[in-house]
């Protein structure tokens, strides 16, 4: 990465000699050359911050995005279905597969919870800047009267590791349950306990899938799920950092959210991390994270230089 750095600086000063001699001999030709030189300099340079900003083991990877409604009744079930969808659509701006192997809708509106697995280059590296608490105030579409609601949900993303890591993972250790799958999925899934939970009892992770046709399939997936966040657990324990990552997802309410998303009384998404406030709520909404994650990332890679 030095190297790279060291010849863009090379090729930066080159770039500063040609636009000089063409200012100097009012060469049009040679200003717009050193002009597409800058270009490819810029562009050389954001892709080695890219680099910096995912260097992590698993950074390349896919990723296993968990979301589940927090404190908020039914308006919390509703964002909890809304962060969902802005996170497919993040994916599919990026040009990733997304698939949705546990969704487990409430009672009055959205979801209680919901898993997918996101396949593409980077995918966890980028999506691993959403862990957190999200905050959503609004006006409630539930409430008759009107009145202003704030509701939290939490996302919790782990890495998809490789099937060539190994994960020592004992069967005393696992409660493998099986239950009815819910919500669309065709008759099918409805009538057969072809839905999977795995429990690991020394740490608490839960997993599920139901969208296999099978239970043996189901369970598949499953125990691939569990691996991965059992892989992750232990690096985040060798780094010092699961109890505090554990403490910080306890409660999914106040002063617990990484970022907030305001609808009324006015218009705004501000980043409680990095301070980046947006006022197209609509576009984050609908996937447009670009900005926000990038921004989490580079702060979060300065830190660590």
């Amino acid at each position: 990465m030095i190297s790279s750095y060291d010849a863009q600086v090379r090729a930066l000063s080159d770039g500063e000699v040609l636009l000089e001699l063409a200012i100097e001999m009012s060469d049009e030709d040679s200003a717009k050359e050193a002009e597409a030189a800058v270009l490819a300099i810029k562009k050389q340079l954001d892709e080695l911050e890219f680099k910096r900003m995912l260097s992590g083991e698993l950074d390349p990877g896919g990723a296993i995005v968990q979301i589940t409604a927090g404190a908020g009744g039914v308006d919390a079930s509703d964002w909890a279905q809304m962060l969902m969808r802005m996170l497919i659509r993040y994916c599919d701006r990026k040009g990733w597969k997304a698939e949705v192997v546990e969704e487990s809708p409430a009672e009055e509106a959205g979801i209680k919870s919901a898993t997918f697995v996101v396949t593409g280059d980077y995918a966890y590296g980028l999506l691993k800047a959403e862990n957190g608490v999200h905050r959503l105030v609004r006006v409630s579409p539930f409430d008759g009267a009107g009145r202003r609601q704030t509701s939290f949900a939490a996302v919790l993303v782990t890495a998809d590791i490789d099937d060539d890591i190994e994960v020592d993972i004992k069967d005393i250790d696992l409660r493998i349950d099986t239950y009815r799958a819910g919500g669309a999925g065709g008759q099918h899934v409805n009538k057969t306990d072809s839905a999977v939970r795995i429990t690991h009892l020394p740490t608490g992770l839960v997993v599920q899938c139901q969208n296999e046709r099978s239970q043996h399939a189901n369970k598949d997936r499953a125990f691939k799920m569990m691996r991965a966040k059992l892989y992750e657990y232990e690096l985040a324990k060798r780094e010092e950092k699961a109890h505090a990552e554990a403490k910080s997802r306890l409660k999914i309410e106040w002063g617990s959210q990484i970022r907030s998303y305001v609808l009324f009384p006015y218009q705004q998404v501000n980043d409680h991390r990095t301070e980046l406030k947006t006022s197209d709520v609509e576009g984050v909404l609908d996937g447009d994270l670009d900005e926000l994650i990038r921004t989490h990332l580079l702060q979060s890679a300065n830190a660590r230089s």
